[in-house]
Parts: C-alpha cells; sequence; structure tokens
C-alpha cells in the first residue's frame, strides 16, 4: 500500500472528515493522507473503536484487528476502504 492516498477520490476524504468531526467532536478536523492520531485530541485506543465502528458502517466494509493496528495515516485508511470496496 502507497500511504498517501493520491488515487482516493475526494468524495471519500469528504466522509472521512464528517465522520472524524463526528466521532472526535471537533469542527476543524479534516481528513487529509497525512493526518494521524497524534494530531486529534481524544484519538485514543477507544475513540479508534469508536472510529472503525463508524467507518464499517458508513462505507459498509469490515476491518480486523491486524489490519487496522497496520494502518498508520488517513491516506492508507482511505486507500483500505477503497480496496475493501474494490474500487
Amino acid at each position: 500500500m502507497e500511504g498517501d492516498g493520491s488515487k482516493v477520490p475526494q468524495e471519500v476524504y469528504e466522509e472521512l472528515t464528517d465522520i472524524l468531526r463526528d466521532v472526535f467532536d471537533s469542527d476543524s478536523i479534516v481528513a487529509t493522507p497525512d493526518l494521524t492520531a497524534s494530531h486529534v485530541e481524544g484519538w485514543d485506543s477507544l475513540g479508534n473503536v469508536r472510529l472503525f465502528l463508524t467507518i464499517e458502517r458508513a462505507f459498509g466494509v469490515r476491518f480486523s484487528a491486524g489490519e487496522i493496528s497496520g494502518i498508520d495515516n488517513v491516506g492508507e485508511l482511505a486507500e483500505s476502504i477503497m480496496n475493501k470496496r474494490g474500487q
């Protein structure tokens, strides 16, 4: 996986922005390929569980624990969502 998110449609980042803002209750969050948990207040292990449950529902995909732990930034997350959706 490249991880830079360059092949991901903007709509995916827009949806991820909405999800991140909702889960972490902050309107200032913008989903960018290089965004990581360390950039977002409240994005701890519990926040990560809430985030991935919300993403799974919104995009109709499932992640294993190993997949989640292997994702380093939002670009990799977006690429993984696209791969799971077969796009």
